[in-house]
């Protein structure tokens, strides 16, 4: 039996065979990430004598290309995670960190027993996590736009955030546009000023509204001078916002159509939406590849962290944190919808608040019994029931 490890990066991967013994049978050799380094690859598998297991680790998306590459030709590929091969690197006495030796660690990770075959979703899965990613990186973005927003106003209008319990509630952003220094709006004529909230709010905002924004503006400790520059990178801002946001719109349709084509219960659990059931599913994937529950909720990252050495042990465990980001990101989502909607978890949060127990900690609590539901569902295909109180 031999074992082939692969080191991948982004231009070029590096691999090396060991055999049962943990002995290197064919040196290091680096190959191209295109087709004919594919090609390259091949050639030297199909010279060993005897079976051939390979495994790579997942780094990044590289590893894509080159897994569909061999499962196509019936190799037996596992996919490895990171953190397990640099634990595992550890163990060797000297410290060395080169392309080739991370593939020697990666086949001898393997040879010892460690990794299993690597069960890659069907083809809607890869889309939906793909989409699901971007939409998250999108609404970042969004945030971003919105920081800078609030540091523009900080300037030229501080007080302005006391007007609207959401400065970017639709009223306040078209009210933006059109002035966005103290000064204007201490000049903002009353009928007008009065006259657009009134509009935009349907009636929400009024006359009283209108006058104390013009108040506040006259009383606020705005700088005046950066008036064209406040002006001209707010409404770039709220461009790039309004943007972004019909982008997203896009991406939920998307996933949408995407979530319609695949057997899924996830929605069945209260506070799990269409889009982040998207996203959970986008990340967890095949649930075969987790043999336990406590398999998944590492995976989420939402595991306390152990701190013990002799006599010493930690009181305190934080989230270990190392798991997929979107996935601890979608279930926090989650827990934050479910103890308001979920009779169950909205009782539990009540009553661990009322207990003295701070707001993280319960709902770190919540992430890991909306895992335990999602695990369930998932496993066994069916849609979850809600238990009588």
């Amino acid at each position: 039996m031999y074992y082939l490890g692969i080191d991948v990066a982004k231009r070029k991967h590096t691999a090396m065979v060991v055999d049962e013994q943990g002995q290197v049978f064919t040196r290091a050799f680096s190959f191209s990430n295109d087709r004919a380094g594919f090609g390259q690859l091949l050639a030297k598998i199909q010279t060993l004598t005897a079976a051939v297991t390979v495994a790579l680790e997942a780094t990044g998306h590289y590893w894509l290309a080159l897994y569909d590459y061999l499962t196509s030709r019936d190799y037996t590929v596992l996919v490895l995670n990171p953190l397990q091969i640099a634990a595992y690197r550890r163990t060797g006495i000297r410290k060395r960190k080169t392309d080739r030796h991370d593939a020697y660690w990666i086949a001898d990770f393997v040879r010892i027993g460690g990794g299993q075959p690597c069960h890659i979703s069907q083809q809607v899965i890869l889309q939906i996590r793909e989409l699901a990613r971007f939409r998250f990186r999108l609404v970042e973005q969004i945030g971003d736009c919105k920081r800078k927003i609030i540091s523009v106003l900080d300037r030229v209008f501080p007080e302005y955030e006391t007007l609207f319990s959401n400065i970017f509630i639709r009223t306040s952003r078209r009210l933006l546009q059109e002035a966005v220094t103290a000064e204007e709006f201490a000049d903002f004529p009353l009928d007008e000023l009065h006259s657009l909230l009134s509009s935009t709010s349907r009636g929400r905002f009024g006359l009283s509204k209108a006058q104390q924004i013009i108040d506040t503006a006259a009383q606020s400790i705005g700088v005046s001078f950066l008036a064209d520059a406040a002006r001209l990178e707010l409404h770039c801002l709220l461009q790039q916002i309004e943007f972004l946001e019909a982008q997203v719109a896009d991406v939920d349709a998307a996933l949408n159509t995407l979530l319609q084509q695949t057997e899924q219960y996830l929605t069945t659990i209260p506070g799990i939406g269409a889009t982040t059931a998207a996203a959970i599913l986008g990340e967890i994937g095949n649930i075969k590849r987790f043999p336990s529950l406590e398999k998944l909720v590492a995976y989420a990252g939402i595991d306390p962290t152990l701190y013990q050495t002799g006599q010493f042990e930690a009181k305190v465990a934080h989230m270990s944190k190392r798991g997929s980001p979107y996935l601890r990101h979608a279930l926090w989502q989650a827990a934050s919808a479910a103890r308001q909607y979920d009779p169950q978890l909205k009782a539990y949060y009540q009553r661990r608040r009322a207990e003295g127990k701070a707001h993280g900690v319960i709902m770190g609590a919540i992430c890991r019994k909306l895992l335990a539901r999602i695990y369930a569902v998932l496993s066994e295909n069916r849609p979850y029931v809600i238990d009588q109180l």
